[in-house]
């Protein structure tokens, strides 16, 4: 899989998703996104441990988070 893709992927989902209220604990937040990308790219992501997916919705891990952060300095120079 091109490099690219998988970053510029991770920042669409970055950049797409919201932070809520945990169901798995009480007064926790996780950032979560719809799951509207590449199987092969999530797939991918999670064996990275930056995304956890679940049925219609993934969410991004602390990783994932710090990575995408950092893609977007380098990509979009934000």
């Amino acid at each position: 899989m091109n490099l690219k893709t998988k970053d510029l992927n991770l920042i669409m989902i970055y950049l797409n998703g919201w932070e809520e209220e945990s169901r798995k604990d009480p007064g926790g937040k996780v950032f979560r996104a719809w799951k509207n990308y590449p199987f092969d790219v999530l797939n991918e992501l999670e064996r990275e441990n930056m995304i956890r997916q679940y049925p219609k919705s993934l969410i991004v891990t602390k990783e994932g988070k710090t990575k995408a952060e950092g893609l977007m300095h380098q990509y979009l120079k934000v």
